[in-house]
């Protein structure tokens, strides 16, 4: 056993609200079965929390946050029509702020086709810019309330930011068999930040000439990922037309329980963040029928993130496996266990 075997990581687990905490119990389970040593530290945050004391995410959470090597999370969110929790509060009080100050730039969904999948035999990767866009928070209203009420929503997009997206989804394809890259965006309506990212697409292409390229208008990609979805390799594409599509392609991959994903500190400047892409689903918290695999998945990517690559490829492998067979049926804990069978 080398000296990375060894290391043992300290891993933040939110288990959030919902089916957040009984997917993640899962997760865990399998890190550990996959003899990778964590501690985990857990913190209550989410709409269970500010319904109890009006918090979000304090500062002295978000300060013990940064010294974690990385974190897991269930999923945020009130029961539906509770009226507890106002619109929009946890997305950006908690999910917002913990990408834009852990600076976690990079969203990065896999999706691998399940068996009954509507876009059989898909393998591709979608990369999203994660901290600028419409998603900034730039905007605001005046004359609110009244008939002549004025509401603006900017999109923010740097060269900064955009670059660093771009440049890290071509370091993606470049280590993918097929070395293929697909800016989507609206360059033909949204002229200016459209401009900004196919002109740096183009400029970063030069540094990377083994990696063929496209471009699709976001609505044309809806289109392909549905009827061809077997091309696309890597995606890459801002923050408001990835939230749109990675959804998208969750539902024809396979259905949103199986979808993981990765909100990614390339620099490591601080962790990085791992979770499941579905929500709370509070109709379903206790029976036993919340699909764990999204959230398994995603700490497979954890792992990969640790440097834990074997580790992280035998997770996966044993989530595809798992999937492909078509057991059905089972509960929560139990396809957990599945899953540990497997590796």
């Amino acid at each position: 056993m080398n000296s990375a075997e060894k290391r043992r990581y300290k891993v933040a687990i939110i288990g959030g609200d919902g089916i957040g905490p009984e997917v993640l119990s899962e997760a865990v389970k399998v890190v550990k079965a996959s003899g990778v040593a964590i501690e985990t530290v857990e913190y209550d945050l989410g709409a269970g929390r500010y319904i109890r004391t009006g918090e979000v995410l304090p500062e002295s959470v978000l300060a013990e946050l940064r010294g974690m090597d990385a974190i897991l999370l269930g999923a945020v969110g009130p029961p539906v029509g509770s009226g507890e929790v106002p619109p929009g509060l946890l997305e950006r009080g908690l999910l917002l702020k913990l990408r834009f100050d852990l600076d976690l730039y990079i969203n990065l969904r896999p999706f691998t086709a399940t068996p009954d999948a509507i876009a059989h035999d898909a393998d591709f990767v979608v990369v999203r810019e994660n901290t600028e866009g419409s998603y900034a928070g730039e905007g605001g209203t005046l004359r609110k309330g009244t008939k002549q009420e004025v509401a603006t929503q900017g999109s923010v997009n740097t060269r900064f930011g955009v670059e660093r997206c771009i440049r890290f989804a071509y370091e993606l394809a470049s280590r993918r068999p097929r070395k293929h890259l697909t800016l989507v965006h609206k360059t033909n309506v949204l002229t200016y930040a459209g401009d900004l990212w196919l002109r740096v697409f183009s400029e970063v292409s030069k540094e990377f000439p083994e990696v063929s390229t496209d471009y699709n208008h976001v609505d044309a990609a809806c289109i392909y990922m549905v009827e061809s979805p077997t091309r696309y390799d890597v995606v890459v594409t801002d923050n408001l037309f990835g939230d749109i599509i990675t959804d998208l392609a969750g539902a024809v991959c396979g259905g949103i329980g199986f979808a993981a994903s990765a909100n990614l500190n390339p620099a490591r400047t601080g962790p990085s963040l791992f979770e499941p892409v579905h929500g709370a689903a509070w109709d379903i918290v206790g029976t036993g029928k919340a699909n764990p695999l999204a959230a398994i998945r995603s700490a497979a990517m954890m792992l990969e993130y640790l440097g834990e690559e074997d580790a992280a490829n035998r997770v996966t492998k044993a989530v595809l496996s798992y999937t492909a067979s078509q057991s059905e049926g089972l509960s929560t804990a139990e396809i957990g266990d599945a899953i540990v069978e497997r590796l």
